[in-house]
């Protein structure tokens, strides 16, 4: 693995694709001065940014305020594309069965007793009582798992984003790989957060696959992106990334499947990344041979092509 500064770059970048929680943003969840201006540039430059979260579209409004061009943003690892410049509305949705979900959640408990559930609908999060108490949704239902997921008729309810296991006793990687071997036929696992806490999407639901669709339709190649990320649940984006970076604080996952690494959150390791980025273009684009004036020897072929047979030049 390569550091944030010794890596050769691709020499087009399209789309930069960044995860928020333990990357873009410090530990206190603000953005830096140093980070808001790399941005800034990046999208001055032609380049995209895509910011690419397990958060849902509500808790976006700590870099709602950052977004330029296209506005979009990927949330809850995947299952969901939200338009930030339309108050975080939602454009594409792949959802979680409910029946599946509710055979996750029997799995569980079977084979991890003690296991508590949040389900995460596009329209807010509620969750069991037993769950650890959530403050950012004052709102939310506060129910059994089967009961918040039962329809009366079927289809007619919020889609579900993903659910939620929390486990006050496992530890997290052990919590992880239990589940996917008792359930990761039916659904994906992964985990962002320090605790036991499993975040569970539909099948083949992820950053990555999802950040692939959004790339195909713009017709970006995985070459011509740079991800940034630090936990489990960005794995699949770092290795999909032509070019990826973990963090400085990142997991041992994230690190192996990275690229290359970078500074921590706090220390702006993404910025450190972009500004490289727009160094290297602005040289390459002072460097790059003036095309208003031809190439002599391109000149001469044409015009000795263009000149009639016989003629001496």
């Amino acid at each position: 693995m390569t550091s944030a500064t010794d890596r050769p770059l691709p020499a087009a970048i399209r789309l930069i694709a960044t995860d928020l929680d333990g990357t873009l943003l410090r530990d206190d969840k603000t953005v830096s001065d140093r980070t808001v201006a790399a941005l800034a540039a990046a999208e001055q430059a032609g380049i995209e940014v895509f910011f690419v979260t397990g958060r849902p579209a509500r808790w976006m409004g700590v870099v709602s305020d950052h977004v330029h061009g296209h506005g979009l943003a990927i949330c809850a690892n995947g299952a969901a594309v939200a338009d930030l410049h339309d108050g975080g509305r939602l454009l594409k949705v792949r959802a979680l069965d409910r029946a599946t979900a509710l055979d996750v959640v029997q799995t569980l408990r079977a084979a991890a007793p003690g296991t508590s559930f949040a389900v995460e609908l596009a329209t807010g999060i509620h969750y069991e009582p037993s769950y650890p108490p959530f403050h950012l949704d004052p709102g939310a239902t506060v129910a059994i798992a089967e009961k918040l997921l039962h329809e009366e008729t079927p289809g007619t309810g919020a889609p579900v984003l993903k659910l939620l296991a929390h486990h006050g006793e496992l530890a997290p990687d052990d919590f992880l790989a239990l589940a996917r071997t008792a359930a990761g036929d039916r659904a994906s696992f992964t985990r962002s957060s320090p605790s036991a806490l499993l975040e569970v999407s539909g099948p083949g639901v992820s950053k990555a696959s999802t950040l692939e669709l959004c790339c195909a339709e713009r017709g970006v190649s995985p070459a011509e992106v740079v991800a940034f990320g630090d936990m489990p649940n960005d794995v699949e984006m770092l290795s999909w990334a032509g070019t990826s970076y973990a963090m400085g604080n990142a997991h041992p996952a994230a690190l192996a499947a990275a690229t290359g690494r970078t500074s921590t959150n706090n220390e702006d390791g993404v910025a450190v990344v972009i500004e490289r980025i727009i160094a290297e273009r602005a040289v390459a684009n002072r460097t790059a041979p003036d095309r208003t004036v031809p190439d002599r020897t391109v000149l001469d072929r044409t015009v000795a092509e263009q000149a009639p047979s016989g003629t001496e030049l």
